[in-house]
């Protein structure tokens, strides 16, 4: 028979570059999604032996593959690219500037305004995007960047006629 521990893996052997000071400082710097990543590099740095990714992985309650991927992209990318997040951004709004700007006019005109997200949908097919818009885009656009909600009674009626609300006022006391 064999010894089993001839064939066991040996545990990668690596050098926290970083002081535990700079590791405690950049700790409390990072966002709750990073933490996780400075803390492992903190278990690492206080071992005197090399930790295995099962053995950091239970410290830290995380997968082992996730801090094989993190150990992994500290050695060939440092500090710098442990925490660096991959997203590269958002997507740019559909809504220009102008469009904003008429939607915004619309929406605060007594006469104009829009009386459903259709009729709003239907007004930017016409005039600015003839290819048309997701309903879903438009709502969440609209009630984000004006709170509106399209679909609430007004207080006043936009048809309402001004001379028999003139003509009201004055005979009623």
């Amino acid at each position: 028979y064999y010894k089993y521990n001839l064939y066991m893996a040996v545990a990668k052997h690596i050098i926290v570059k970083e002081t535990e000071q700079e590791l405690k400082i950049l700790l409390r710097k990072q966002p709750i999604h990073l933490k996780n990543k400075v803390q492992m590099l903190l278990v690492m740095k206080k071992s005197e032996t090399p930790l295995s990714k099962e053995a950091l992985a239970k410290m830290l309650h995380i997968n082992h593959n996730t801090a094989q991927k993190w150990r992994t992209k500290y050695c060939n990318e440092g500090i710098e690219g442990l925490l660096s997040d991959g997203r590269i951004g958002f997507k740019p709004s559909i809504i220009s500037e102008e469009l904003h700007q008429a939607i915004e006019k619309r929406l605060h005109s007594p006469k104009d305004a829009f009386t459903s997200y259709i009729d709003l949908i239907e007004w930017i097919t016409e005039n600015y995007m003839p290819s048309g818009i997701n309903y879903q885009t438009i709502n969440s656009y609209v009630k984000r960047n004006f709170g509106a909600k399209i679909k609430v009674a007004r207080k006043s009626h936009i048809k309402k006629d001004e001379e028999a609300v003139d003509s009201f006022k004055k005979t009623s006391i």
